[in-house]
């Protein structure tokens, strides 16, 4: 019996396409890439005409004969004549190429026509395949959708719209179903699964030859594989009660591995007795990768929108890939905020809570511990400030509110555990109140990575009070309160400033006692000299200001003007 071919059209298709140029609409180079892959093939097929001048004819491909290369030479050739089909479109729209734009189209029709017939052979080798039993049914209507995509767009091309309404790979020709069924009148042109629905339902057995058995035949397989491990699938994603689509098969790739760790994760949390263990922690990193390669996925696929500038591929209002991106970055976060605040539980787990430490349980503290809380909640505030910043955060007004609420008791929380770091110098640090609305959209959620309850609160208010007030305590106890710790330590002491007004100190020996120079009795004599001089002079100044002046005699003649130089009489 020959073996099973294995061949899925879609997905090598997407796989191309994005992994050499059509990501960013380079069809020259898909096309050249296409070229290469294709004549690789033919050689390891041994498909060639020869070397030298000796032509030899193509062997036949027989169904006896069939490999999974073959059908892949088949969708290459079909790739690359579709490539340059929309080189050739794309050239013709050129102003430059604007004498030459009607031979560009006639070319662009030939080589379109050419895509189309390479997938008629492809089509019509996998249902012999199919026929004897070598190639399953979902790989035939993998090969199926793809032949009408193919067709439906070479006959809408040729303005036959009828044709296209039939294609079932909606994401990637909902825009093309919109036009046409807007060309043709219908009133809700927008609702894509609904004329899918409507067309597909009439017309599907007479586009592919019973269409209806190999559906049933498909359900029948996915029925007997179960829940096998060759089987698996994306479960779905719920946001604010409502679905988030996921359609690129990059994307289900990489959240199907985010799926199998949580549930690894979740395997591990029920068989551990303590959900603080740094095995705990560690059990995130792996979700917290595949997040990280889910994010890059979805952010590539943005940036290729924007820098091919298409539209969105959904009607207006739905949840298009940006939206995809902001819920994968929110997740994200989410969880790296749900591993950071274990760590920190993991950190604290060891010590006793804050109303029974006393001092000297806090002396016997590892210096480094309450630095490192301090950083891990740092982390928390910068995941929470950029979850804040998001799309599906600021446009759900209770979602916002609860990340607030998150950010105000974090930042609370980092100051007590700041406080506790910076006691050994006298800083203190205060917290800020906060409310907690009545609809919570994460301590609701599923998982809840960050509970916050009222109590919560009210406890960590309690702590912040009591600490602030033992360490005010200790604080005023060792210096009076003082903010600069670096006091003059020559500052008199409040005693001298009350016995030296009643009892006469002797100077000399407490200078002499303070190592000071002793003060000679010249010195003092004559300071004391200049002391009772300035007293007197102010007793003058003050008696003088008091009576009343003499009346100046008057005097004239040369002796008054010259007076000044000889001295008056």
């Amino acid at each position: 019996m020959a073996d099973i071919v294995v061949f899925k059209a879609l997905q090598l298709a997407n796989q191309q396409r994005n992994a050499y140029g059509l990501r960013y609409n380079d069809f020259a180079r898909y096309r050249k890439h296409c070229a290469n892959r294709t004549h690789r093939l033919r050689s390891t097929l041994k498909m060639t005409h020869g070397k030298g001048r000796e032509f030899k004819k193509l062997p036949p491909i027989t169904p006896e004969i069939v490999k999974d290369g073959h059908l892949q030479l088949l969708l290459l050739e079909a790739e690359r004549a579709w490539a340059y089909s929309q080189e050739l479109s794309s050239a013709a729209l050129l102003p430059a190429n604007a004498d030459q734009a009607s031979t560009l189209r006639h070319s662009a029709t030939g080589r379109f026509r050419r895509a189309v017939n390479w997938s008629t052979q492809l089509l019509s080798l996998s249902q012999t395949l199919y026929a004897a039993s070598r190639l399953s049914a979902e790989d035939l209507l993998q090969v199926t959708i793809y032949t009408l995509i193919l067709n439906g767009r070479f006959l809408r091309y040729r303005d036959d719209r009828d044709q296209a309404l039939a294609t079932l790979f909606s994401d990637e020709i909902g825009p093309e179903i919109r036009y046409c069924a807007h060309e043709l009148g219908r009133t809700k042109a927008y609702d894509i699964d609904g004329i899918v629905a409507e067309i597909a339902g009439r017309h599907r057995n007479q586009i592919v030859e019973g269409c209806d058995a190999i559906i049933a035949k498909l359900s029948s397989e996915g029925a007997a594989a179960g829940q096998g491990a060759s089987r698996k699938k994306l479960a779905e994603l719920i946001w604010e009660d409502q679905s988030v689509p996921v359609r690129n098969p990059e994307l289900v790739d990489v959240l199907l591995k985010v799926q199998e760790a949580e549930h690894r994760l979740d395997g591990f949390q029920q068989g551990s007795s303590s959900s603080t263990s740094k095995k705990g922690v560690a059990a995130y990193d792996a979700i917290l990768l595949a997040l990280s390669d889910a994010e890059e996925v979805a952010r590539k696929l943005t940036e290729a929108q924007q820098l091919s500038g298409s539209s969105s591929t959904s009607s207006p209002g739905a949840r298009d890939i940006h939206f995809v991106h902001a819920y994968i970055v929110y997740q994200l976060l989410s969880r790296r905020i749900q591993r950071d605040l274990l760590l920190v539980s993991a950190l604290l787990s060891s010590e006793s809570s804050p109303q029974a430490r006393t001092s000297k349980a806090k002396s016997e503290v590892d210096s480094r511990l309450f630095p490192a809380v301090v950083k891990l909640l740092d982390t928390v505030l910068q995941s929470l400030n950029q979850m804040r910043a998001l799309s599906v955060v600021d446009d759900s007004p209770d979602l916002a509110s609860a990340v607030e609420a998150r950010l105000s008791f974090t930042k609370a929380r980092r100051c007590l555990f700041l406080a506790r770091s910076y006691a050994p110098v006298k800083k203190i640090c205060r917290g800020s109140t906060l409310s907690l609305s009545d609809a919570d959209p994460i301590s609701a959620a599923t998982p809840s990575y960050y509970p916050l309850s009222s109590e919560t609160v009210s406890e960590l208010e309690g702590t912040l009070s009591s600490e602030g007030l033992h360490l005010k305590r200790d604080w005023f106890a060792f210096n009076g309160g003082e903010v600069d710790s670096t006091a003059k330590s020559d500052k008199k002491p409040l005693f001298f400033d009350i016995a030296v007004n009643y009892v006469a100190l002797d100077m000399a020996a407490l200078r002499a006692r303070a190592g000071l120079q002793p003060v000679e009795e010249s010195q003092v004599a004559a300071q004391s000299i200049v002391e009772k001089r300035q007293a007197a002079k102010e007793d003058v100044v003050v008696d003088t200001a008091d009576s009343k002046p003499a009346p100046a005699a008057a005097r004239g003649g040369l002796s008054s003007l010259l007076g000044g130089w000889w001295g008056r009489s």
